[in-house]
């Protein structure tokens, strides 16, 4: 990680907890950056210990505070002009890197950089089905930082921001198998269900139904997911069966006098 005095300089930021499977290919794809930030959360693999040995700054935390906490926490460690926030199931492409240290050569102001998220699952890289986006992942340090979101954090938007989007992709392996996603999808719906209740918003199981269909119907026909296979239909069902879930649990925790 050496700095070029002919180009503006970027910290990555990365938040783990578990995540020895794809971090050092996610690490190995940064070796262009002047310095790496890791923050852990209690990770009981190697996480740890990779992260360290790829000469990244490692900081660990015992709390949980919410992914954007988390990630503002991994900023106020970083020193460079710009940041790259990047996940640890995530890999810069060879395009993207080489995009990115050319903006670096002639940085804009105020200016925040979308980026093509291209996510493998179960077998292929979806290019249909709403997974093909892109959003803000590169940013000048001292101009903005991650909101407070417990889950689907963004990078907030000052008034004054320009915004480009960048031709390249971030590559996303997001999932492992079903069990994996089971799980991450079980703990964005408990985050989605308790941040709702803190606001005392009710809901029922109906609302549930509606929007599991809404979302099977929006993938699969309007964003165009039966193109991407049998993947295809499977992400757009069990994302159907995700959005009912976080319906259903926030329900629970409305009528179960336990937890009041």
């Amino acid at each position: 990680m050496k700095h070029s005095q002919q180009r503006a300089s970027i910290s990555a930021i990365v938040i783990t907890k578990n995540e020895e499977l794809i971090l050092p290919e996610c690490l190995a794809s940064l070796d262009w950056v002047d310095e790496i930030i890791v923050v852990d959360s209690g990770s009981t693999d190697k996480t740890v210990m990779i992260a360290k040995n790829s000469g990244a700054k490692v900081y660990v935390t015992v709390e949980w505070f919410g992914f954007g906490k988390q990630k503002q926490l991994a900023q106020s460690y970083a020193t460079k002009d710009w940041i790259l926030a990047i996940d640890a199931d995530e890999v810069v492409s060879l395009k993207l890197k080489n995009r990115l240290l050319s903006m670096l050569k002639n940085p804009p102001k105020n200016t925040l950089v979308e980026v093509n998220e291209l996510t493998w699952v179960f077998g292929r890289f979806l290019r249909h089905s709403g997974w093909y986006y892109s959003h803000v992942r590169v940013y000048p340090r001292d101009f903005t930082q991650y909101d407070d979101a417990l889950v689907h954090e963004k990078v907030i938007v000052p008034h004054n921001a320009k915004t480009i989007v960048i031709d390249a992709e971030l590559l996303h392996y997001s999932y492992r198998d079903l069990t994996h996603y089971l799980v991450k999808s079980a703990s964005y719906a408990k985050a989605w269900a308790d941040t709702r209740q803190d606001k005392r918003e009710k809901i029922s199981i109906g609302q549930g139904i509606i929007h599991a269909i809404g979302c099977f119907l929006r993938m699969y026909v309007l964003k165009l997911g039966f193109l991407d296979g049998k993947q295809g239909f499977l992400i757009a069902l069990l994302s159907a069966h995700s959005t009912f879930i976080k319906y259903a649990h926030l329900w629970v925790l409305n009528n179960d006098s336990r937890v009041h």
